[in-house]
């Protein structure tokens, strides 16, 4: 009769396609809300970019005199600046009636025998000045300089995406708390759920003398590893998507941060391998403190 070969049972070792699996779709779901919220504040910079400061000189100043008020807009710290360079716009009259033209379709100097516009300068606010008290000094700092005829913005449209972004800043931390809540969990459960084929055989190396830390290390290295790889694999499938959504969506590279996204990518590698080390070292010592009739 012939002898049935029993496969030897490796310490440390466990089906790790469920594991990997059950790992590398947390992380991507997390992943995924992590890349909206990404491209939601790269959304929101792109929204306050529209919050501008218009300053409108006197008539009677010279170019030198406007260059020098040029010079001294871009170097406040209020003024954004992208690249380095300060979105500052000049505008002159001149510019300003052919605008106004354009858009009304009928010349008024014609009938007026003048230019009743300003020579003006448009700016965009940097991000951290754009509450309206902030934005409310600013004005006042601009009206004090010398050939500042008057100093306009929208009040209405600062304070409006300010409680909006405030409303939408607390729907999605809670989300991410669930999220997160739920990621654990479910990364938890699933170990849980795998190292309960290795209680038997975790007894068995305690039985003949084998000491905790030996019994822990193999898992706790395999653990590491499942969920390092399940970052790495998600953070792929989440590039993936990022390049073909560059690629169908028109526009939707400008909402593309390469820096955000590292960031991302390293944060879900870091957070699968911290979470499956931390679940299987809570496992394992479950295991450990059992008594024989419990682990049946």
């Amino acid at each position: 009769m012939a002898k049935v070969q029993r496969r030897k049972t490796k310490l440390g070792s466990y089906k790790f396609a469920n594991v990997l699996f059950s790992i590398t779709l947390s992380l991507f779901i997390t992943g995924l809300f992590g890349l909206i919220l990404i491209q939601a504040k790269s959304l929101t910079s792109l929204i306050r970019e529209n919050i501008e400061v218009q300053v409108f000189l006197h008539k009677d100043l010279s170019p030198s005199q406007i260059q020098q008020l040029e010079n001294t807009l871009r170097k406040k710290p209020y003024v954004l600046k992208k690249e380095g360079e300060a979105k500052l716009q000049y505008i002159s009259k001149e510019d300003a009636a052919e605008v106004f033209t354009r858009e009304v379709g009928e010349d008024f100097t014609q009938f007026l025998k003048d230019n009743p516009l300003r020579d003006s300068f448009t700016f965009s606010v940097e991000e951290n000045f754009q509450s309206p008290s902030l934005i409310e000094e600013v004005a006042e700092e601009l009206t004090a300089i010398d050939g500042v005829f008057e100093v306009t913005y929208m009040s209405d449209l600062v304070a409006s995406i300010n409680q909006n972004l405030v409303k939408v800043s607390l729907v999605l931390g809670a989300f991410i708390l669930i999220l997160m809540v739920t990621v654990i969990i479910l990364i938890n459960s699933t170990i849980r759920l795998a190292l309960f084929s290795q209680r038997f055989l975790i007894r068995s190396m305690q039985l003949v003398g084998a000491t905790k830390g030996f019994i822990r290390k193999p898992f706790l290295w395999r653990a590491f590893f499942y969920g390092a790889l399940g970052g790495l694999i998600a953070s792929g499938m989440l590039f993936a998507l990022m390049e073909y959504g560059k690629q169908m969506i028109e526009g939707f590279n400008l909402l593309y941060n390469l820096e955000w996204l590292l960031i991302l990518f390293s944060g879900l590698i870091f957070l699968g391998a911290v979470l499956s080390f931390f679940s299987t070292l809570l496992s394992v010592n479950r295991y450990l403190k059992m008594s024989l009739d419990e682990l049946y």
